[in-house]
């Protein structure tokens, strides 16, 4: 019997995203029965897949309870419930920096407590429950104009029940941009720059995310320490994932601190490198191969 595997998407991108779409071929080549799903359409028999992976969902955040209880409904689901539970919410970043694991600074503000920012500086503002830096904002505090807005930011967030986080906003990232490494089943596979997105407030594409400029670069051996460091801080341990991202921006002296960890619907550039689609492929399975010997 043919395999099949659903790659779990939106209802504004039904077709996936066009990156997504690159994995489509090197799994039918494999033999597999692979196809989009939406995955909130009532219609949809998850059931009769043998493996779901998450993809191009973005339009959870708005609805990340429904998101949640979804995942717990799918019998066989990449990557698993609870590290979506746990990774959906970046509290999670504070786990992190528990392991010991080099980090942006970050500050809560918990719904119900009194707004309260940094004197001075340009910081980050964004809700703990987010995606596509929807939401997240830079103000500059040091001017009373962008202070106000900074504090009418955080407490519209607040008043919609979400966690703010406040971050310094590290100036090398101009530079340099933000590192994304990614890793399929705990090995790596490729890595991107990401250019910075926040002095940029244009539209969201689809409605769902800012757009970003990617470029193909290679990983350092200090951005591998800290990507494998982060993996390794997972609860039950990186080899339960099929996909992982770790971005990774420049701190103030150059070395890199972890500013997410994604590891539910992470876009994974394979237009950027490739035969990476082909190895996520392979690995995907592998993975609904031991899912059937189980």
């Amino acid at each position: 019997m043919q395999r099949r595997i659903a790659l779990a998407t939106c209802s504004a991108l039904p077709e996936l995203d066009p990156d997504e779409q690159l994995l489509l071929e090197p799994l039918r080549a494999l033999g597999i029965d692979a196809q989009a799903a939406v995955w909130d359409d009532p219609m949809v028999d998850w059931s009769a897949f043998d493996l779901v992976v998450i993809r191009s969902t973005w339009d959870y955040t708005a609805r990340r309870d429904a998101f949640l209880a979804w995942t717990l409904s799918v019998p066989r689901l990449a990557n698993p419930a609870d590290i979506v539970a746990w990774n959906t919410d970046k509290h999670y970043l504070a786990d992190l920096a528990a392991a010991g694991v080099p980090g942006v600074p970050t500050t809560w503000i918990e719904p119900g407590q009194t707004v309260a920012l940094p004197a001075g500086g340009r910081h980050v503002l964004k809700p703990a429950v987010g995606a596509g830096s929807v939401d997240a904002a830079l103000f500059d505090l040091r001017a009373t104009h962008e202070a106000e807005l900074a504090r009418a930011h955080a407490e519209r967030l607040l008043e919609a029940r979400q966690t703010v986080m406040v971050q310094p906003y590290l100036e090398r990232i101009e530079e340099r941009g933000e590192a994304a490494l990614i890793f399929f089943g705990g090995q790596f596979s490729h890595a991107v720059t990401k250019g910075a997105m926040l002095a940029d407030q244009g539209e969201l594409v689809s409605g769902l995310y800012k757009a970003e400029v990617i470029t193909q670069r290679s990983a350092n051996s200090s951005e591998l320490d800290i990507a494998r460091a982060a993996l390794a801080a997972i609860p039950g341990g990186v080899k339960r994932l099929v996909y992982a991202r770790v971005d990774l921006v420049p701190g103030p002296d150059g070395a890199p601190l972890v500013i997410e960890l994604e590891l539910t619907e992470p876009s994974l550039f394979l237009g950027t490198a490739p035969g990476s689609a082909e190895r996520l492929a392979r690995h995907l399975v592998d993975r609904v191969s031991t899912l059937g010997s189980a």
